[in-house]
């Protein structure tokens, strides 16, 4: 039996979505307004552009954030150019007392950048704790900038003649942060940047902008001069105008592929230096000899934790020979995860970053169970009470993964593992060399011989021996590579002071003796 409504009752239903659709964008309309952060000062924007900024585990509006228009964009950069006038004048040892100080302030408020990581990003809170606090490594780092710095003479390199090289900033620079680690990717650009001498316009990830903007205060509180740092808001025009703007001479971005690969070209085009991090297919191998209770605990929380939204995640296992007998216990220890809003207490899963990010996840995994692949651990269908409308998966595992599955060639981001079978570490060698990425890799074993063979012959930028996150401490560099990775210098350690500096030489003659010339010496000088 079929209901009718009459034309009234429609009206009135009309009417009832209108209200509820007007009552939720008004909802949206009333949240805090994200600042641009120029001279020191918050400044609010003047766009007619604004994107709703929420939070991944209830999707309710939280922030509104501004595309900033050409005129504030061209405002920021002209503050980092007139700053930056200042800030040669400034002595290493200066800068780096603001690297004392503004390690000081991270570490006061590291559980207030924490909590609102959560809330924007959605990590637990552990981890935003620990994202802060990788960042806050890089900082330290800095602090030894006037090491870090050092040049080159030689006395006497001809008669009455020296030479002396040393490392000068820049100028301004910019830095384009992804939404994944908010604190940590923003800390590793702009105090080494401002510690060797430079100014940074930053454009922080539109979906998470608040831990960018507690940093830059932080960096203020610090004693970094206005202008030092500035913040811009923004999608495609604002990193086209970052490519595009004379007085910006390098770019540090890390994101995804399609985004890196642009801001590599069109810096590039215009002259820039471009280090541009982009995506990742991490594989951990796993030997029939390594510790498998360990292995197994350090597979799934290096596979599922963060949600899997790590470039450095491993999200692909191979298991070698007898290996592949524990997949049972790895979907075991998997399903046991909890998922729940970062913010509760034993939460291991927190949501995706977004509505379109969960979708994506769900249509790889349905792609991959067309092309063939199992699902031992399915978390498509997960709900967390009270957080329905939470953009939530949970561990998902898709078993005899191929290379040529749409899963395995594409960056899934978010909490699955594939699983791979290998017959011996050749097999499993060539696996990961025949991909593209190149970010990271680990192999777990008790043999040493196996494990130099593997660091050997394995051509992953940056691999573990029984580590399954193998991202150096900043006094080394982040060292990525293949397709994940575009440019010359990579980020922190002592490629990141090379990055953000230039050389420069004098060579100096002071005659000791009486003796001049007679006439003008037109052939190429040579050095005695």
């Amino acid at each position: 039996m079929s209901t009718r409504i009459s034309p009234d009752e429609s009206a009135i239903a009309v009417n009832c979505r209108s209200l509820r659709n007007f009552s939720v964008s008004q909802k949206a309309l009333a949240a805090p307004t994200v600042k641009l952060w120029i001279d020191g000062k918050e400044v609010e924007s003047k766009t007619k552009e604004w994107i709703d900024l929420t939070n991944p585990a209830t999707n309710e509006v939280i922030g509104r954030i501004p595309k900033a228009t050409q005129e504030e964009m061209h405002r920021a950069a002209d503050s980092c150019a007139k700053a930056y006038e200042d800030l040669k004048k400034y002595s290493p040892l200066s800068r780096q007392q603001w690297m004392f100080n503004l390690q000081h302030l991270i570490k006061r408020d590291i559980k207030k950048i924490a909590a609102n990581i959560t809330e924007e990003q959605g990590k637990t809170l552990p981890d935003a704790e620990g994202d802060v606090s990788r960042g806050l490594q890089v900082v330290e780092h800095a602090c030894s900038v006037p090491s870090l710095m050092l040049g080159e003479t030689l006395p006497n390199v001809s008669r009455d003649m020296d030479t002396l090289s040393y490392r000068v900033p820049l100028g301004v620079t910019a830095g384009i942060c992804p939404f994944n680690f908010p604190a940590m990717i923003p800390l590793w650009m702009f105090p080494m940047a401002v510690a060797t001498g430079n100014t940074m316009l930053l454009k922080p990830s539109e979906q998470d902008p608040g831990a960018t903007m507690m940093l830059v205060k932080l960096a203020q509180e610090a004693g970094f001069p206005d202008g030092t740092v500035n913040v811009i808001h923004g999608q495609h025009d604002a990193v086209n105008f970052i490519c595009d703007n004379p007085h910006i001479r390098a770019i540090s971005f890390v994101g995804a592929d399609t985004a890196g690969r642009h801001i590599y070209q069109r810096g590039a085009q215009h002259g820039k230096r471009v280090q541009s991090n982009m995506g990742a297919k991490n594989h951990g191998v796993i030997m029939p000899d390594c510790n498998k209770e360990q292995t197994i605990n350090q597979l799934v929380a290096a596979g599922f934790g963060a949600a899997g939204q790590r470039c450095m995640a491993l999200t692909t296992a191979i298991l070698v020979g007898e290996a592949k007998n524990w997949l049972p216990e790895i979907a075991e220890k998997a399903k046991n995860l909890k998922v729940n809003a970062g913010t509760k207490p034993d939460t291991d899963i927190g949501p995706l970053i977004s509505k379109g990010a969960k979708q994506r996840v769900i249509d790889l995994i349905a792609t991959a169970k067309k092309e063939g692949a199992t699902v031992p651990l399915d978390g498509t269908n997960v709900t967390v009470p009270g957080y329905e409308s939470g953009n939530f998966i949970g561990a998902t595992i898709l078993a005899g993964v191929k290379p040529n599955m749409t899963c395995y060639k594409e960056e899934i981001f978010g909490p699955v593992l594939c699983v791979m079978f290998a017959e011996d570490i050749n097999e499993a060698i060539h696996i990961i060399n025949s991909n593209p990425y190149g970010n990271g890799t680990a192999i777990f074993t008790n043999d040493g011989v196996l494990a130099r063979k593997f660091t050997n012959e394995i051509e992953a930028g940056q691999i573990g021996i029984n580590v399954p996150i193998p991202v150096p401490l900043p006094m080394f560099s982040f060292t990525g590579n293949k397709a994940s990775f575009h440019g010359d210098l990579n980020f922190y350690g002592k490629a990141g002071v090379q990055f953000y500096t230039q050389w420069k030489t004098v060579t100096q003659f002071w005659n000791s003796s009486k003796y001049v010339d007679s006439k003008p010496q037109t052939a190429f000088p040579q050095i005695k």
